[in-house]
């Protein structure tokens, strides 16, 4: 699978699980990887940048064990994106299916 379209994907559905709880990274793979081949490598960055750009807040919860635990939490801007990207989800992968399935789109 081409490597951009799939993070397209991911960053979908990290949203997604991300709409009705908050999580820590290694949960965030869990839950992706028993649907999707997912690794750290690919989630980690993805949920700094989706940070940065305001999609998810961030807070620290003591651990038993170690270091804090860091968990997001998707934020009101993270729900509107998370909105329109599966609208244009929905859009996209409709038309698709009318090519793959030989519909005439007139």
């Amino acid at each position: 699978m081409n490597s951009q379209f799939k993070k397209g994907i991911i960053e979908i559905c990290v949203l997604k699980i991300m709409e009705s709880e908050d999580l820590c990274g290694f949960d965030v793979i869990e839950k992706l990887a028993s649907a999707v081949p997912v690794n750290e490598n690919t989630i980690y960055p993805l949920l700094r940048r989706l940070t940065m750009q305001g999609y998810f807040e961030t807070y620290k919860v003591p651990s038993p064990v170690g270091a804090p635990k860091k968990y997001y939490k998707l934020t009101e801007e993270g729900k509107e994106k998370l909105d329109e990207y599966l609208t244009d989800w929905k859009q996209f992968i409709t038309g698709v299916f009318k090519i793959l399935e030989g519909v005439d789109s007139k």
